[in-house]
C-alpha cells in the first residue's frame, strides 16, 4: 500500500497537519523515558511529506537528553502532536504520534505493525522479541 496523506491533529484542533503515511509500512515504540511517560506510538516520515497546516503559534517545543530531537505540543491542550530529528536510520525525519491522525480507523491502526526501539539504553536498535 502506497503512502496516504493523513490529517491530523491535536485534541483542541490549534494544531493541524497533513502527513503521507503508508501505515502498513509500520509504525515505531520506543521504551526511553520520555516516550514510555507519553505512551508514545508513531510513523516515521521524510520532512517532505509532513505539512503543518495551522497552529504553528500553538506549538511549544520540548528537547531532552541530547536536545536535538525536537517534540512538539499543543500549548494550548498539551498533545504531543510529532516531533522532528535526524537519524543515520531515516535520515531528516517527522515522528507523527498515530493517536493524532483524525481519519484512521481502529482496524488500521490494529493492523499496523510495531516495531520496539531500545531508545532506553541509547542503542536505538530494534528489541527482539
Amino acid at each position: 500500500m502506497a503512502a496516504r496523506r493523513h490529517p491530523g491533529s491535536c485534541h483542541c484542533g490549534a494544531v493541524r497537519f497533513e502527513a503521507g503515511i503508508d501505515l502498513a509500512a509500520g509504525t515505531i515504540r520506543c521504551n526511553c523515558t520520555l516516550c514510555t511517560k507519553q505512551r508514545n506510538w508513531a510513523a516515521i516520515v521524510a520532512r517532505d511529506a509532513f505539512r503543518l497546516l495551522a497552529g504553528e503559534a500553538a506549538l511549544s517545543e520540548y528537547r531532552c537528553n541530547t536536545r536535538t530531537e525536537r517534540h512538539f505540543f499543543c500549548a494550548t491542550c498539551g498533545v504531543r502532536t510529532f516531533g522532528m530529528g535526524t537519524s543515520p536510520r531515516w535520515g531528516a525525519y517527522v515522528a507523527v504520534s498515530v493517536a493524532c491522525l483524525d481519519a484512521v480507523t481502529d482496524e488500521e491502526l490494529a493492523a499496523a505493525p510495531v516495531t520496539f526501539l531500545d531508545g532506553r539504553n541509547d542503542t536505538w536498535a530494534a528489541i527482539e522479541g
